[in-house]
C-alpha cells in the first residue's frame, strides 16, 4: 500500500470550529483536520462515531469546500431515521471531535483545466459535491463555463442559496436555475416542476457551447431522470458522471 493510499484510509480526530445552518434539514459542520489533505473538488470522507459500548456507525458525506484550506465543510441533511445525521444535528457542537477518513472517491470529480463547458445537475442535499466544483471553480479562475440546475422542494430549501444567487451575478460565465417542487417559482429563470427533459436542454442552452461533462447528484429516481436528459443532448455516456445519495 502506497503512503498515499495508507493516508485516504487512515481515521483521524478532527475537530468542529463551526457550525451553520443551511436550511431546517440541512447544517454545514466545518471540522479543521489534524492531518491535512489534498483533495479534488467532488470527492468525501467517511465519518465514524463509536459509542461507549465500542458500536461504531460510519457514513460518508461529500465536502463542499473548495480544497484549499485545512479547514473542510461538510453539509449534513438531518434524515429522521438516520443514526449519523441526527448526532450531528441534536448533538455536536463548536469544540468536539469526530473521526473521518479521506479524501475517497476517484469517479465523481471535477475535470481539471478544459475550455469545455460544464453542466451540473443536483437535487436537495445532491448540489454538496457540485458546491465544491463550483466553489473551486471561482477560487482557481479557470476559464470554464459552469451551469447548474438545482431541484428543490420550496426557495427556503434550497441549500447555500444566497452565495449560489451572489455567484450567479458576480460569475459572468455561471448560470443557475432552480426546479421548485411544491411552489411557483418567482424567478423567471427558474422554473415550477419536476426536472425533464426540456428544463436540462434549457439551461444547458445558457452555457456558450454545448457542455462538454455534465454531472449529476440526488435519489436513484432523480440521477435516472437528468442522466437520460444530458445522453439526449448528445453527452457520451463517459461524459456524464453521477453519485446516488441513498444508494
Amino acid at each position: 500500500m502506497t503512503d498515499a493510499i495508507a493516508a485516504t484510509t487512515r481515521w483521524q480526530s478532527c475537530a468542529i470550529v463551526e457550525v451553520g445552518t443551511r436550511t431546517s434539514a440541512i447544517k454545514s459542520f466545518f471540522l479543521r483536520l489534524s492531518e491535512p489533505f489534498d483533495y479534488t473538488a467532488g470527492q468525501h470522507v467517511d465519518v465514524r462515531l463509536t459509542a461507549p459500548n465500542g458500536y461504531a456507525a460510519m457514513r460518508s458525506y461529500s465536502i463542499a469546500s473548495a480544497p484549499s484550506s485545512k479547514v473542510i465543510e461538510l453539509a449534513i441533511e438531518r434524515l429522521p431515521d438516520g443514526e449519523v445525521s441526527p448526532f450531528f444535528h441534536d448533538v455536536a457542537q463548536v469544540g468536539d471531535t469526530i473521526e473521518l477518513r479521506g479524501p475517497l472517491g476517484g469517479h465523481f470529480l471535477w475535470p481539471g483545466p478544459s475550455n469545455k463547458p460544464v453542466l451540473l445537475i443536483g437535487a436537495g442535499s445532491g448540489v454538496v459535491p457540485l458546491m465544491a466544483m463550483i466553489r473551486y471553480r471561482k477560487a482557481s479562475g479557470e476559464p470554464v463555463p459552469v451551469a447548474l440546475l438545482l431541484s428543490s422542494r420550496t426557495w427556503d430549501d434550497v441549500p447555500f442559496r444566497d452565495e449560489l444567487l451572489e455567484l450567479e451575478r458576480s460569475l459572468p460565465d455561471f448560470a443557475f436555475a432552480l426546479a421548485l417542487t411544491r411552489e411557483p417559482a418567482t424567478r423567471r429563470t427558474d422554473f415550477s416542476r419536476r426536472i425533464d427533459y426540456r428544463m436540462v436542454a434549457d439551461v444547458a442552452g445558457r452555457l456558450p457551447v454545448s457542455p462538454g461533462c455534465a454531472f449529476v447528484c440526488g435519489s436513484n429516481a432523480f440521477v435516472d431522470i437528468a442522466a437520460d436528459a444530458a445522453l439526449a443532448l448528445g453527452l457520451e455516456v463517459g461524459a456524464i458522471k453521477t453519485e446516488r445519495y441513498g444508494a
